[in-house]
């Protein structure tokens, strides 16, 4: 009696208890399944089909080289603070030797540069400066390593995720062949191969291209402030030497 009395009373609560539960009951999801967890990284993988495998092996070698090249293209290892002007200061108290030289050598890509300088001081300027262009030349392309296979990833992923595409859609149409539109369940592998290759190839790629035109500019810049510690060590040695003939 009770309950009839107050659920005439609050027809209100009692609705708002319903409809309470019947959302409770039937929450609608607004995400796709795999940002939810429901599918698991390897069935994805599967999903995609054969040329996932190009294209996780392209995603492990991009993600390297550009670790390693974060790593080794660091301004002090290139360029250590005030080397030219340490290195000049040897020169004048004529505390350079050939064991200094040689750690020279082995620092850093700048002090290779100066080392091969250095091993040429006493010789003519134009010698000199040959010296330092040739070892530049190495230098150079020890900072460039491993770029190229960088720009090639980002170049050949999304073409592998486009093959994955076209194959995908294959599977498709030849199911639609076989079986007709009536069963989705046999076109969805087809679909979601040639969808998820193609996300995976992007998602490869543009991380690999930004690294590569980064990297490209990193180097071209260090290229540069190498070229002007030279240049100020080629002018003082040239200066020095001068002021020894007069």
């Amino acid at each position: 009696m009770n309950g009839v009395v107050s659920g005439v009373l609050s027809p209100g609560k009692a609705q708002k208890s319903r409809l309470h539960a019947e959302n409770s009951g039937h929450t609608r999801c607004i995400f796709p399944p795999f940002l939810l967890g429901r599918h698991s990284m390897v069935e994805i993988v599967k999903s995609g089909g054969i040329l996932m495998a190009p294209i996780i092996i392209c995603a492990i070698i991009a993600m390297g080289i550009i670790f390693e090249r974060f790593w080794t293209l660091q301004q002090k290892r290139v360029i250590p603070e005030d080397l030219t002007s340490k290195v000049w200061g040897w020169v004048k108290k004529d505390q350079l030797d050939q064991k200094q030289i040689q750690t020279l050598h082995q620092g850093s890509a700048l002090g290779q540069i100066l080392a091969a300088g250095l091993i040429n001081r006493n010789r003519d300027r134009t010698v000199l400066k040959d010296a330092i262009e040739d070892t530049g030349r190495h230098v150079v392309h020890e900072l460039e390593r491993y770029l190229e296979t960088l720009g090639t990833v980002a170049a050949v992923s999304p073409l592998l995720g486009l093959l994955g595409t076209v194959i995908g859609m294959v599977k498709v149409f030849t199911a639609i062949t076989t079986h007709g539109v009536g069963n989705p369940t046999v076109l969805a592998g087809g679909i979601a191969e040639a969808l998820i290759t193609t996300a995976a190839g992007l998602t490869v790629a543009i991380p690999a291209l930004i690294g590569y035109r980064y990297y490209r500019s990193r180097v071209d810049t260090l290229v540069v402030d190498m070229e002007k510690e030279a240049i100020k060590l080629v002018e003082a040695l040239h200066r020095r030497s001068e002021k020894g003939r007069k």
